[in-house]
């Protein structure tokens, strides 16, 4: 029998190690797996490398665990946002590496990683200082960079709905970067609000097939993280 279910949060992230590549969904704060996050700061994880849209808000969920220092690197599209405080100090104090990625290229960067192709050419950096040092070409006339596909050893996911199988939906704009990191992370690991049986999903509707996924953990009432922010909550608590 096909089980993915586990137990915890802890459980669910009990397999990172130091050094991991790490994809964490969410567009700012919409679709943040805060839940997971905060278990992995419990857990003790270092020196990883993130891939995320954005570095996080306020002092919880990802801005939380760059702050606890175990975040080495951040390759992600937005590293500063109206919330985001923890990893500008940070990087203006030379304790953590970026690298900057349009967020049109972040997205297929990951989407190629997790369908086996390993680069692709795209204009989005063209004449801009991301392009230095990359491969360039022109085809039909119009300049294109060379930008790669991105693996991952781990993702974290929040989702709306999973059954036993890792089939899953998603609420609205939460789905955003979370289909595609679970097809590019070797082990993708996801909270979800609702657990329902095999068959109560609509094979016509799954967004992410079960294949994609290895850990489902339940989250029944997961945090808002815009809540946590304007409350000005610091994990750990």
């Amino acid at each position: 029998m096909i089980d993915k279910i586990v137990n915890s949060v802890q459980e669910a992230v009990s397999e990172i190690h130091d050094g991991a590549t790490l994809m964490i969904g969410g567009f700012g704060e919409a679709g943040s797996p805060v839940e997971l996050i905060h278990a992995l700061i419990d857990h003790g994880a270092k020196d990883l490398t993130v891939v995320s849209n954005n570095t996080g808000s306020g002092e919880v969920g990802l801005a939380a665990l760059i702050a606890n220092r175990q975040v080495k690197k951040m390759i992600c599209s937005f590293p500063r946002t109206a919330n985001s405080t923890v990893f500008p100090e940070l990087y203006n104090a030379g304790e953590i590496d970026l690298e900057l990625v349009p967020q049109g290229t972040l997205a297929e960067r990951i989407r190629a990683g997790g369908a086996g192709i390993p680069a692709f050419y795209t204009p989005a950096s063209v004449n801009t200082p991301l392009a230095e040092g990359k491969e360039s070409r022109i085809f039909n006339g119009v300049e294109y960079v060379l930008e790669y596909g991105i693996k991952a050893d781990f993702s974290l996911v929040k989702c709306e709905t999973a059954d036993r199988y890792g089939n899953l939906l998603y609420h609205a704009t939460a789905r955003n970067f979370g289909p595609i990191m679970c097809t590019a992370a070797d082990v993708s690991i996801v909270q979800s609000k609702y657990i329902v049986e095999p068959g109560d999903i609509d094979p016509e509707i799954v967004v992410t097939p079960g294949i994609f996924v290895k850990k489902v953990v339940h989250v029944k009432d997961p945090a808002n993280e815009s809540q946590l922010v304007a409350d000005k909550m610091k994990y750990p608590w």
